[in-house]
């Protein structure tokens, strides 16, 4: 699942969104595939614009169909339409330790330097439902990007001790499918994760951005000034960096083979147009989809509500029902 933020930018693109694809593409008629919006976690973070929430969640699953994700072959969900979710993740914090969620990395950056009051429990305690995301349909293996790695663990953790509790494996432990490219950074800020709380257009690339964008976005991004050679050095120069791992990771390439392509550069302007030309061709055929699914949201939101209802519903049902009667309910 992903939250609705508006379209996805390259940070998710690399991040986890593209293995979606290849799993879309190589299911097994015996396998099942959900992908969802996340929507029950986006207010995490208070949407006071509802109107707007509601345009975000729909262009979700455009962003979601435009990567190649089939709705005839996997099922695509609001996590709103199935109360499954919200159930099972109050069952599961009544076995989950304040302890555990205080040590989240994620939850120790975004309180930093806030009072209680800023504070909220949605935010301490979200990566509970998001274990019950995972678990409620029996899940075996999740992509996710390396900083959500952590919250795989604590749904494994959570996993373990609801079956040792219950003496019985009924819960299944997901493993993990990291991501082969390395996280994404800020075009303008390239200490931090691209990310579109950022608040700075120019920080990040929606894979929605028309080229002349793209083109003007890389030309402006933060690098340094060794300007006579590139390479790959994440502490001395992580701009370029940054930029050796998108290209890395659009054309599935090591770094050492992306490194030796851009041995012979010794401009800025010849490796900045290299890297845009990369990002502009890999995105066409996603950017090209999403423009226009997005102009039938009537589509959208039937697509989104069949695999809510009708597909992913029933299988959360079977499960919340077999945990709750393991729980005497």
């Amino acid at each position: 699942m992903i939250q609705p933020t508006g379209p996805f930018h390259l940070g998710n693109y690399l991040g986890a969104n593209r293995v979606w694809k290849q799993l879309n593409d190589n299911k097994l008629p015996t396998q099942t595939c959900l992908f969802g919006v996340a929507d029950l976690h986006a207010i995490t973070v208070p949407k006071l614009d509802s109107e707007q929430f509601r345009d975000f969640r729909i262009q979700a699953v455009a962003s979601i169909l435009s990567l190649g994700i089939s709705p005839e072959k996997c099922i695509v969900s609001f996590q709103s339409m199935i109360p499954e979710h919200s159930q099972l993740n109050w069952l599961l914090a009544t076995i989950t330790s304040m302890g555990y969620l205080n040590r989240m990395t994620q939850w120790k950056s975004k309180s930093e330097g806030a009072s209680e009051d800023q504070v909220k429990l949605g935010l301490f305690a979200y990566p509970v439902l998001q274990a019950a995301d995972i678990l409620l349909y029996g899940s075996t293996h999740v992509p996710v990007g390396e900083d959500q790695s952590q919250h795989l663990e604590l749904t494994r953790h959570i996993a373990r001790k609801f079956n040792r509790m219950y003496n019985r494996s009924y819960l299944v432990e997901p493993q993990t499918i990291l991501a082969p490219t390395k996280k994404i950074l800020s075009l303008t800020k390239p200490e931090k994760k691209m990310s579109k709380s950022d608040g700075d257009s120019m920080s990040l690339i929606y894979l929605n951005d028309p080229p002349e964008l793209i083109q003007k976005k890389i030309k402006k991004c933060l690098t340094d000034s060794l300007s006579d050679r590139f390479y790959y050095d994440p502490q001395e120069r992580p701009g370029v960096s940054n930029l050796i791992n998108i290209v890395s990771g659009l054309q599935s390439k090591t770094i050492e083979q992306v490194e030796s392509d851009i041995k012979n550069m010794h401009d800025y302007n010849t490796f900045k147009t290299y890297v845009a030309d990369i990002i502009i061709e890999s995105l066409t055929p996603v950017r090209t989809c999403y423009n226009e699914l997005i102009t039938d949201p009537g589509y959208l939101l039937q697509v989104a509500t069949k695999g809510s209802l009708d597909q992913a519903r029933p299988l959360a049902q079977k499960t919340l029902k077999s945990v709750m009667d393991r729980m005497g309910f």
